[in-house]
């Protein structure tokens, strides 16, 4: 049986690097950029709920609240009631999903940006061109 006859386009425009990327994706996974492109739009969460890896980061930025203040504690020889660890307990879970999507955030900002291309010589001494 045939696919369905594809007649509708998206495009979008990339910088240099987001398009080596794409194809890099693309031929890794053995498929066409254009077939690849399609797979990724159409598997795309329809949802805006956190992603596995903002949930996974999130667990491991709890954890590390949850170290650091037993730690800190620890080290002050203060002991710590049941009562104030459920709070710890509650407050690193109320803000880890967020804390996780903020840093997320920042890492794809960051890979985002193109990488400078490096200076020739003609365009740091004209003289010399």
């Amino acid at each position: 049986m045939k696919p369905p006859l594809r007649t509708k386009s998206v495009g979008t425009k990339v910088s240099e690097a987001e398009f080596a990327l794409l194809e890099e994706r693309a031929r890794g996974a053995g498929m066409r950029l254009g077939e690849w492109v399609r797979e990724a739009l159409l598997s795309a969460p329809a949802e805006s709920g956190p992603d596995s890896g903002e949930v996974a980061l999130g667990e491991i930025l709890a954890l590390r609240s949850l170290l650091l203040n037993l730690h800190f504690r620890a080290a002050k020889g203060e002991p710590l009631a049941e009562s104030e660890m459920r709070v710890l307990i509650e407050r690193a879970d109320g803000s880890k999903i967020e804390r996780a999507r903020e840093r997320m955030k920042v890492v794809r900002a960051t890979v985002a940006e193109p990488e400078p291309e490096a200076e020739t010589a003609a365009e740091t001494n004209p003289e010399e061109g």
